[in-house]
């Protein structure tokens, strides 16, 4: 049983870094929470995170919980800000093996599937690297207070991609073993929007990372040109499935629906090669 430590970073009184609208809290909570979602389809996983919730922890508080359950790794996710743009990791200075090699397969997965610069593998002198009794992250995942990075930020299946990205590369580190693997792993629930003046399905698409064909398919009967303030629109609704066709390519599907191919192929637990076959039934978003 590998052991993994999720802490979200910053919460309660400290909101971390904040920008366009964007706080460093928020955002990493809903990395963590990701992260134990779909680590939660792994067999030989047991995960803690140091908050659940938006709670006040000091940085000792969250090592000192790491160490004394034991924990086989520490994962700290985090936001950057200073004018910057892209994606970086850190390990304590010094560090061998296994820290490096469990940092080049995170750093290499989280790279393959979120869409931002790569601004290296570094080294820091942070706490939660420095005082973890067992090899430790510590991942920067973009900047609040850069317009691109924030934009891309606020689209939930952005957020996924880089909680994906991070799953996968524990899945390489640790050899994680997938619970079940006949069956597609379902969401955890649906994700539902609350309008608000000015929205449309067009607007709503680029914020979640979905397509204007499926928010209608979702929402039947909802006229587009007068959605009412303060109604709800479904924009998951616990995923969208399809049956391949003759011709069918999983890159062709993942433009269609507006999801990453990494996502789909993690999904329906496809090979290195993202076979598919005619009839089978594949979630899609």
């Amino acid at each position: 049983m590998v052991k993994i430590y999720i802490d979200a970073g910053h919460g309660g009184t400290d909101p971390g870094a904040v920008g366009n609208g964007l706080q460093e809290k928020a955002l990493t909570l809903q990395i963590a929470q990701r992260v134990r979602e779909l680590l939660s389809n792994y067999s030989n996983t047991e995960i803690r995170m140091s908050r659940t919730g938006d709670q006040t922890l000091s940085l000792a508080q969250r090592t000192n919980d790491a160490n004394s359950w034991g924990a086989d790794y520490f994962l700290s996710i985090h936001i950057n800000a200073g004018g910057g743009t892209g994606y970086e990791d850190y390990i304590y200075p010094g560090t061998s093996a296994p820290t490096t090699t469990y940092q080049n397969l995170i750093h290499e997965e989280i790279m393959k599937i979120v869409d931002f610069r790569d601004r290296g593998k570094k080294t820091g002198n942070f706490h939660v690297l420095r005082e973890t009794k067992m090899p430790a992250i510590l991942t920067e995942n973009g900047f609040i207070d850069t317009v691109a990075d924030a934009n891309k930020l606020k689209q939930a299946f952005f957020i996924l991609a880089i909680a994906q990205g991070h799953v996968n590369g524990l899945v390489r580190a640790f050899g994680l073993k997938k619970a079940t693997a006949s069956k597609p792993a379902k969401p955890t629930g649906s994700l539902v929007h609350t309008v608000v003046k000015g929205d449309t399905f067009w607007s709503l698409s680029q914020k979640y990372g979905t397509t204007v064909a499926n928010l209608k398919k979702l929402n039947p009967g909802v006229n587009e040109k007068s959605i009412k303030v303060g109604s709800k629109l479904n924009i998951t609704a616990g995923g969208i499935y399809h049956t391949v066709k003759k011709g069918d390519t999983v890159s062709q599907l993942a433009k269609k629906h507006g999801s990453a191919i990494q996502q789909i192929r993690s999904w329906n637990g496809l090979d290195a090669n993202y076979t598919i076959r005619v009839g089978q039934v594949l979630r899609v978003l």
